[in-house]
C-alpha cells in the first residue's frame, strides 16, 4: 500500500475548514457569557442558575471527550464533524426559544457540550495529524488559534448586535454562523481511518500502532502529562474566571480588566503559534517548559507585588502561555504512543484538562470568599508551577515510549 498524499492545496482547505470549526466552537462556548445579564434580567432568573448551566456544559464535554476521540479514531471524521455541527446550531437556536431553567440545562449544558465536544481540539487534532503528519505541531497549532479568534470575532459581532436583536436573536444568529459552515465541510476530503494510516506507516516500515490504550496508560509518561494537564487547566480556568474581578479589586476600571481580558486572548495567539514552530523543531516538551518558566515568573510577580501595572504585566504574559499545551496534546500522544488511538488518548488528557479547570475556578472562589483577596491562590499557582516544570523535564525528548 502506498503512503497517503494529499495535494498541498488540498491541505491548506483542511486546514482552513479546521480554523473555521474551532473558531465556532470557540466562540458559540463564551456566547452565554456575553448573554449572562440580559438573560437573567429577562427571564428573572439568578446568576447562579445561569452559571450551573455553564457547570453542566464543563462536566459533560469533559465526560463525553473520550468517546469522541474514539469515534474520531474508528469512523469517518467527515460525518462527525457535519453532525456535531448540526446538533451544535439546532441546540443553540433553540437556546434563542427557552422559557424555564431545565430547557437551558437540557439544550445547553447537555446537548450543546456533547455535540460542541464533536468539533472540539480533540477530533480536530486527529483531522490534523492525518493531512499533517510531519508539521503537526505547527498545524494544529494554527487550527487551534482559531479558538482564540472565535472568541474576539463572534464575541464582538453578537456585542455590537445584542442591543438591535436581543438575547434570543443572538442565539439565532450563532446557529447561522454555524450552519454556514456545513458548506465547506461538504468538500472536506475523507481522510484514511487511524488504522488505514496504521496499516501505511507499516509500509514505510514506521510502527505507529505501537501503543493502545490498556498499554499507555501503564507507562510513567502518560500519568506524567495528566498531571502536566491537570495542573495548566487549574490554572487556565482559574485565570479565565477571576483575572477580571481581580484587576477590579487591584484598582483598575471594568472597561480596562474587561479589555485586558481581550488581550489576554490576542497574546495567545501569539504564543499557540509559536509553541506549535517549537513542537516541529525541537519536540513538545521545550514548549511545555517555556509555559510553566513563564507562569512560576508571572505568578510570583503578582503575588509578591499586586499593584495595577504588575497585573497587567502578569495578564499579558500568562495570556501568551494560555493556549501553548492545547496544540502539543496530539504531539505528546502521537510521538510517545503512536497514532492507533490518538483520538481517544488526546481526549482522556484534554478531560483531564477540563475537570482540573473547574475545579480551579470554583477553588478560587472559595479561597477567596474564605480568606477576601487571592494570595494564597497565587501562593499555591506557584507551587503547582514549579511542580509542573519538573515533570515536564521527566519527560525529555525520547522517541518511543520503551524508552522510558
Amino acid at each position: 500500500m502506498t503512503a497517503f498524499k494529499m495535494p498541498p492545496v488540498k491541505a491548506l482547505f483542511v486546514l482552513a475548514v479546521a480554523f473555521l470549526l474551532l473558531l465556532f466552537n470557540g466562540g458559540s462556548r463564551f456566547t452565554i457569557g456575553l448573554t449572562l445579564k440580559p438573560m437573567a434580567d429577562d427571564l428573572v432568573w439568578s446568576r447562579t442558575t445561569l452559571s450551573l448551566t455553564v457547570t453542566v456544559f464543563m462536566v459533560v464535554s469533559a465526560v463525553v471527550l473520550p468517546v469522541i476521540g474514539r469515534l474520531a479514531d474508528r469512523y469517518n471524521l467527515k460525518v462527525i464533524l457535519i453532525l456535531a455541527l448540526l446538533v451544535s446550531s439546532a441546540s443553540i437556536a433553540l437556546m434563542g426559544l427557552i422559557q424555564t431553567p431545565f430547557q437551558a440545562m437540557l439544550l445547553y449544558g447537555v446537548i450543546f457540550a456533547l455535540s460542541n465536544a464533536g468539533t472540539s481540539v480533540a477530533p480536530i487534532g486527529v483531522l490534523i495529524s492525518r493531512w499533517f503528519p510531519d508539521r503537526l505541531g505547527l498545524a494544529n497549532s494554527i487550527a487551534i488559534s482559531g479558538m482564540g479568534m472565535g472568541q474576539l470575532v463572534i464575541i464582538l459581532l453578537l456585542t455590537a448586535q445584542l442591543d438591535v436583536i436581543g438575547w434570543r436573536g443572538a442565539f439565532i444568529l450563532l446557529a447561522g454562523l454555524g450552519l454556514v459552515l456545513i458548506v465547506p465541510l461538504m468538500f472536506l476530503g475523507v481522510p484514511p481511518t487511524a488504522q488505514q494510516q496504521t496499516d501505511q506507516s507499516a509500509s514505510r516500515g514506521v510502527d505507529d500502532s505501537r501503543s493502545g490504550v490498556s498499554t499507555a496508560v501503564c507507562t510513567r509518561v502518560f500519568w506524567i502529562l495528566i498531571v502536566i494537564y491537570a495542573v495548566c487547566g487549574g490554572q487556565d480556568f482559574f485565570v479565565a474566571t477571576h483575572v477580571v474581578a481581580f484587576a477590579s479589586d487591584q484598582g483598575l476600571t471594568s472597561s480596562m480588566a474587561g479589555n485586558l481580558f481581550a488581550l489576554m486572548g490576542l497574546f495567545g495567539l501569539f504564543g499557540v503559534l509559536a509553541a506549535g514552530f517549537l513542537a516541529d523543531r525541537y519536540g513538545p516538551v521545550v514548549p511545555t517548559l517555556v509555559c510553566f518558566a513563564v507562569r512560576i515568573v508571572v505568578f510570583t510577580l503578582v503575588m509578591l507585588m499586586p499593584t495595577p501595572t504588575t497585573i497587567i504585566l502578569f495578564a499579558l504574559c500568562y495570556g501568551i502561555t494560555f493556549w501553548i499545551t492545547a496544540p502539543l496534546t496530539v504531539v505528546f500522544v502521537q510521538q510517545y504512543f503512536g497514532r492507533a488511538d490518538l483520538g481517544v488518548l488526546s481526549g482522556i488528557i484534554i478531560m483531564t484538562h477540563q475537570a482540573a479547570g473547574g475545579a480551579g475556578a470554583y477553588l478560587g472562589g472559595a479561597v477567596y470568599d474564605a480568606f477576601g483577596d487571592y494570595h494564597h491562590v497565587f501562593v499555591w499557582m506557584v507551587v503547582l508551577s514549579v511542580s509542573a516544570f519538573w515533570f515536564t523535564w521527566q519527560i525529555r525528548r525520547k522517541e518511543t515510549i520503551e524508552a522510558l
